[in-house]
């Protein structure tokens, strides 16, 4: 069943669920509630992931800093989410060893505990005692499928044997694991993707803004002029720091998001890479705040800045935050060069993170919760608003909501999502020797080398049998002029089957090109030029599509396009 097909269908005869924002939480309920056989309808004003959810330090953690503040369910949840992530996608998600520099032995357990009994000012500095204590208790949350070693406490100098170019002015250093996620805006479309394969009646679609709501109608227009009108039951707004405006556009008046904004930089530096050796540094930086690096996907990132911010449509990296990250390296790891010379990429979202009066903005809880706005005479149907959470609980969070709805829709819940894969983590090899096999005949499948295939397979675990499969007038052999470990046969099978609208979509989402600075002006033509073919855009479009997006690099994710 094609999107029009289904469009018509959940227009003509309404919709149990319809999904506003089409971030990993709206994704993720989408997912989940198309699983059980409902009819659900998710939507986005923007691209899947586009907003938030394409921002956030591409970690899948158990929350090691929220034993501060006493959110011990919440590091439950996390560590366990995260431990199924691993195994449900495994071609996204993968274990990262996290060091943590310690500065002192015992600083920081009076204002710990202050901060574990409600102090909204306590200062963040952590010493090796409580660190140890901290370590303990998430080794104990993250035993439920547990799928990573426990932690180790080091000595000064093993920890300078290893990081020769650490300031010496450490007194040990812990390590222990945590998760990253490859593409966390491929896994939204992913997310997406797998839900319309469960269900014929359920459908997303991207650039689709609410025009009007009329009693029990709501009206949308799409980018390209349609527009139609749909019947829920029940509305879930997922619409993240826009969760406000979108409730207000539907007649409901609420104040629930109160966010902060997170920034980060990418940097090309290969010393940097080497000293880390695959492990991320979690560190204090001088202020007390925390800070990361490590090696994604060949470039050395940074993060996050922590700051009360409310305006989702202008966000950027803006030159303190760089200021800072850089000092902060700088004073960590005095044996490196670290200037503006090394950033080849830089970004910043707003965390929906719940309103509050809290001074400092890193102790606003992570925690998610999802209020109802009941439904009223002028509008008969409930509002749930999936206001905070964190990348790493999205599935869980998704559950509680969908057994919620399933509750108020009395429709019995189906199945679990809990061991469910996501995308090309479906029928992943569980041992080398299988996913040998598995690459060998996928190589041999699709006429590629062993050594491509594998580079294939990291990307996109086993929707490469997919792209494999995919009958086109490109090859893979034709690669991008600069981002050679794109082909064109990648392209055009990104173009047809994931949703892509614009040449945005592609660069910045379908793929990591942008984020690891991977492309350049010839990339995007070549590109432009298969999205053209595919989309059939007359030559002024792709023009201005080239254009649209290399203003937005320079401006809000400060990258300068080379020729």
């Amino acid at each position: 069943m094609n999107d029009a097909s289904r469009l018509q269908d959940l227009t003509e005869n309404g919709v149990d669920v319809l999904i506003l924002g089409a971030g990993i939480n709206g994704a993720g309920l989408f997912r989940d509630l198309a699983e059980q056989g409902l009819r659900v309808l998710l939507l986005d004003k923007s691209d899947f992931g586009g907003g938030t959810s394409a921002a956030p330090s591409r970690m899948i953690h158990g929350g090691l800093k929220y034993l501060e503040t006493g959110e011990f369910r919440l590091v439950a949840q996390s560590t366990l989410e995260r431990n199924l992530l691993l195994r449900n996608a495994p071609h996204a998600v993968t274990p990262l060893p996290t060091l943590i520099p310690i500065f002192s032995w015992t600083k920081g357990i009076w204002p710990a505990l202050r901060t574990l009994f409600g102090s909204t000012t306590a200062a963040r500095s952590r010493g090796a005692l409580l660190l140890k204590i901290g370590f303990s208790i998430y080794d104990h949350y993250g035993s439920r499928a547990n799928v990573m070693p426990r932690h180790q406490m080091k000595s000064r100098a093993k920890t300078l044997a290893e990081f020769p170019q650490m300031t010496p002015r450490i007194v040990a250093s812990g390590l222990y694991y945590d998760a990253k996620i490859a593409g966390p805006e491929r896994l939204v479309w992913e997310l997406c993707a797998d839900a319309m394969a469960a269900n014929p009646q359920a459908l997303a679609l991207n650039y689709t803004q609410i025009t009007a709501h009329n009693g029990p109608e709501i009206s949308f227009t799409r980018e390209d002029g349609t527009s139609f009108t749909t019947r829920p039951k029940l509305v879930i707004n997922a619409a993240g720091p826009w969760i406000d405006r979108v409730n207000a556009a539907l007649g409901a008046q609420t104040k629930l998001i109160g966010g902060t904004k997170g920034s980060h930089i990418l940097l090309d530096h290969p010393q940097l890479l080497a000293m880390l050796n695959g492990q991320m540094i979690y560190f204090e930086a001088d202020d007390g705040r925390i800070l990361l690096v490590y090696d994604y996907l060949g470039r050395a990132l940074v993060g996050s800045t922590d700051i009360k911010a409310a305006d989702p449509e202008n966000v950027r990296c803006e030159d303190d935050e760089i200021a800072y990250f850089l000092t902060s390296l700088r004073a960590l790891l005095p044996g490196l060069p670290f200037d503006h010379s090394h950033i080849i990429y830089a970004y910043s979202g707003i965390r929906p993170l719940p309103a509050s009066d809290a001074a400092t903005p890193g102790l606003i809880s992570r925690d998610h919760s999802a209020p109802v706005q009941e439904a009223t005479t002028s509008r008969p149907y409930p509002i749930i608003s999936l206001v905070g959470g964190k990348w790493t609980t999205f599935r869980g969070f998704a559950e509680e909501v969908a057994d919620t709805c399933l509750v108020r829709l009395n429709h019995a819940r189906r199945r679990s999502t809990r061991d469910l894969g996501i995308g090309g983590g479906k029928g992943y090899p569980t041992d080398p020797a299988s996913k040998s096999k598995l690459l060998a005949t996928l190589a041999a499948t699709g006429g590629l080398n062993l050594t491509r295939a594998e580079a294939l397979f990291a990307r996109y675990g086993t929707s490469l049998s997919n792209l494999i499969a995919h009958k086109s007038s490109h090859t893979d052999a034709t690669r991008l002029p600069h981002a050679t470990s794109y082909s064109a046969l990648e392209i055009d099978w990104l173009a047809r089957t994931e949703s892509v609208e614009h040449l945005a979509d592609l660069v910045l989402r379908r793929t990591t090109l942008a984020v690891t600075g991977a492309i350049n002006a010839a990339d995007l033509a070549e590109i432009a030029a298969i999205i053209a073919e595919v989309k059939s855009w007359p030559p002024e479009r792709t023009t201005a599509e080239i254009a649209q997006l290399t203003a937005q690099l320079a401006h809000s994710n400060r990258q300068n396009l080379t020729p």
